[in-house]
């Protein structure tokens, strides 16, 4: 939006040749989307107070010390979504179709979290939304964001797969491609849902990977970049940038007020966008591996939930304490801090392991 206007008046004002840099955008995009979130943060947990009355429903089975949460007002990811889609509307180029895919793909998946909080903490539904219907959804929005992507490809690099490590690589897929990214999107909105157990223990690895994706989305969207670091070249791509620099943005604001203690917790309305919206960008930049490596954390909660779920259908035993694994540390006598902090030490590892392709080929 402001692109535009900038565009329309530079003849008259030649200082706003600064809008057409990427960068300034994209630093601007995630100041905006910060401002946003610190100054909205105490009037969105005062609505969400009022309106949901006991707030998040604690479970007896799990840590002793979670307790001590109930009444803690949950669906605080909307203030996540306020802050990312204003900032990105304002500071993207709104010409780009990515931009649009992306944020339909956001706001589609963080619908399905709303739908399923407001079943739980206003109409008091403790089972939420149902299952079937809730993966219903996930599958039709993620279909819709793969063949969008799919059938707008304009450069063979779209659908192709491309091998971190290995410069010369790239596997056509052909419709495959559609299956590989609704697994993608679907699989890690998920993913990043089951890690938001803990007070910013989902928040801030979703902000450090989205600013690793920034640089890969950065970088193939350039011609020079792209070539030089051997890298798909998406043209066009590059305008993510703006949209995940405001994600982190709106991700560290939303973390000053979910920061242990948590003053509200995010809830399926942000958990789910979240994951979807990192997938997305993901397939876009055609990064799905490295992606995988730098949602690491993502990955290991999901998995041992999959494998807890498993063994016990398969054998009546437990692997872990409790599931997802970050509550059987809990269990185990870790304070929550310290468990927060080591699974963020974990996430940051994972993704400089993800920067790191960029150069080794």
């Amino acid at each position: 939006m402001l692109l535009e206007l900038a565009r329309l008046l530079q003849d008259q004002f030649g200082a706003l040749n600064v809008f057409g840099y990427l960068t300034f955008r994209a630093i601007m995009s995630a100041l905006t989307a910060l401002g946003l979130s610190l100054w909205l943060g105490p009037r969105v947990i005062r609505a969400l107070q009022s309106r949901q009355g006991g707030g998040q429903p604690i479970r007896s089975d799990g840590p002793q010390t979670h307790l001590a949460k109930a009444g803690t007002p949950t669906m605080g990811g909307a203030l996540i979504l306020l802050a990312l889609v204003a900032s990105t509307l304002l500071w993207s180029n709104l010409a780009n179709r990515y931009v649009w895919i992306v944020l339909a793909v956001t706001v589609a998946f963080g619908f399905i979290g709303w739908l399923d909080d407001y079943r739980k903490l206003v109409l008091k539904n403790s089972k939420g939304l149902p299952a079937r219907w809730k993966y219903l959804l996930q599958t039709v929005f993620g279909l819709a964001a793969a063949l969008a992507l799919y059938l707008s490809a304009d450069v063979p690099a779209n659908t192709q797969l491309y091998v971190p490590l290995f410069k010369t690589v790239a596997l056509p897929l052909g419709v495959l491609f559609v299956v590989i990214a609704y697994f993608m999107i679907v699989g890690f909105s998920n993913a990043v849902n089951l890690t938001d157990g803990l007070d910013g223990l989902a928040i801030m690895p979703s902000v450090l990977v989205a600013c690793a994706l920034g640089v890969f989305a950065y970088a193939a969207g350039h011609a020079v970049f792209s070539s030089y670091l051997q890298i798909p070249h998406i043209p066009g791509a590059g305008e993510l940038t703006v949209f995940l620099a405001a994600l982190a943005g709106a991700g560290l604001g939303f973390l000053w007020f979910n920061t242990y203690p948590a003053m509200v917790f995010m809830g399926d309305i942000g958990a789910l966008a979240v994951g979807a919206a990192l997938a997305t960008i993901a397939v876009i930049v055609r990064q799905e591996i490295v992606f995988i490596v730098m949602g690491g954390l993502f990955v290991l909660e999901t998995v041992s939930v999959m494998l807890q779920v498993a063994s016990y259908k398969l054998t009546g035993r437990r692997i872990f304490r409790m599931a997802p694994i970050h509550h059987h540390f809990e269990l185990k006598g870790w304070p929550e801090p310290r468990v927060i902090v080591r699974f963020w030490i974990i996430s940051v590892m994972l993704v400089l392991v993800g920067l790191a392709t960029l150069k080794v080929r």
